[in-house]
């Protein structure tokens, strides 16, 4: 039996009637691993764009195109299979959670190498995301959930917090550049990683509880 899921995000609802216009107009040669190949090649541009920003700010416009990419391969590959019933439990589920970490290790590290957040603060929101992520699968395996959102918020509203981000680099970057001190960035990239870190630990405790109810001490 495959796992609830569970998509409570502010945007879900319309992202949903969006992703199944998309499915149903297209065209028959586009299958799933192709737009998991189109995501991951937008991760890459999001990387290039914050790692050549070293060499002029402008750089950074590569990662917009390179976020909505990404929002295109990462959303659609699994919502066509689904919508054509060509779906590889195992086989998608495998490759799609392997693809996103590499995306969001690409990213993150992106945003580490610019000169606008320091790399150790964006390690610690790259802990956080991948804790949040280890939860969604424990819970798969343990609960029969497949959480696709927290505080209502999921990988899409992310993403766009990381363009405002990125935007705000561009019209605020020449006031951010002294990395001998903690810039506004980097307060938030490193407060967006304690929130997610603080969510894994309260996520955490209440699967404990759940599970304990399931299955008592005897």
């Amino acid at each position: 039996m495959p796992p609830a899921r569970i998509q409570r995000n502010l945007l879900a609802i319309g992202e949903r009637r969006l992703l199944n216009w998309l499915c149903a107009h297209m065209p028959g040669w586009v299958k799933p691993d192709l737009l998991t190949a189109l995501g991951m090649v937008g991760a890459v541009l999001i990387f290039a764009g914050y790692a050549t920003s070293l060499l002029d700010e402008d750089w950074l416009w590569m990662c917009i195109p390179g976020y909505l990419l990404h929002w295109f391969g990462d959303s659609m590959d699994g919502s066509l299979a689904r919508f054509r019933h060509i779906e590889r439990p195992r086989y998608g589920y495998f490759l799609d959670h392997s693809c996103d970490g590499i995306a969001t290790f690409l990213i993150l590290l992106g945003i580490g190498i610019s000169p606008y957040v320091r790399l150790e603060v964006a390690l610690v929101a790259m802990v956080g995301y991948l804790l949040m992520c280890m939860h969604a699968f424990l819970a798969v395996r343990v609960l029969g959930e497949m959480r696709l959102s927290y505080l209502n918020a999921g990988p899409t509203e992310l993403r766009l917090v990381l363009i405002t981000l990125t935007l705000a680099m561009l019209l605020l970057g020449d006031k951010q550049r002294d990395m001998t001190a903690m810039t506004g960035f980097d307060w938030f990239v490193g407060g967006v990683g304690v929130v997610l870190i603080g969510l894994f630990l309260v996520q955490t405790a209440s699967s404990v509880r759940k599970l304990a109810g399931i299955e008592p001490a005897k």
